[in-house]
């Protein structure tokens, strides 16, 4: 199995020779000079929201810490919007489309998903709770583990429990 590190070149040479067709395509559509003032108001845009992205995520951290709540639902959108805005900023049509997409809420929503999803596989249970609160746990019946009490039937047929996974 190839490690996911070493396909990065790869990924990034075809995104510039996506970049440059695209480009290409668009100047021959609207003009050279157009082209180019509509790559640089979408990078001046990007670095715009980067740093406002950037400020609200901080705050939304802040004011979470100081409630006394997991963050890790903020963390996870600010993280979202900072990538989108990132996009956003550099120069290229494709980055920039995927940028918007991750700046409008049905995008965000999805890669906020997906960065907790990326955060459940990666940390323990313990840390996972502490950032995003306490998580739902589907039970299913299966064998018994031998030095654990055997799970009542009524709470194994398809209700959902909250608590935290130990093993």
């Amino acid at each position: 199995m190839r490690r996911p590190l070493a396909l990065i070149p790869v990924g990034l040479a075809v995104l510039a020779i996506a970049e440059i067709v695209v480009f290409l395509s668009v100047a021959h559509a609207i003009g050279g000079g157009w082209a180019v003032l509509l790559l640089l108001a979408s990078t001046v845009a990007g670095l715009a929201l980067l740093r406002r992205e950037g400020i609200r995520g901080w705050r939304r951290f802040r004011a979470a810490a100081a409630e006394g709540r997991p963050p890790g639902a903020d963390v996870s959108h600010s993280l979202a919007g900072l990538g989108g805005a990132l996009l956003l900023a550099v120069p290229g049509f494709v980055t920039a489309v995927l940028g918007l997409v991750l700046l409008v809420p049905p995008g965000r929503v999805f890669a906020r998903r997906a960065i907790e999803n990326f955060a459940g596989r990666r940390l323990g249970s313990a840390a996972l709770g502490d950032l995003f609160g306490p998580r739902r746990v589907r039970v299913r019946r299966g064998t018994p583990v031998p030095d654990e009490p055997p799970v009542s039937p009524a709470l194994v047929e398809g209700e959902v429990v909250e608590g935290e996974v130990i093993r």
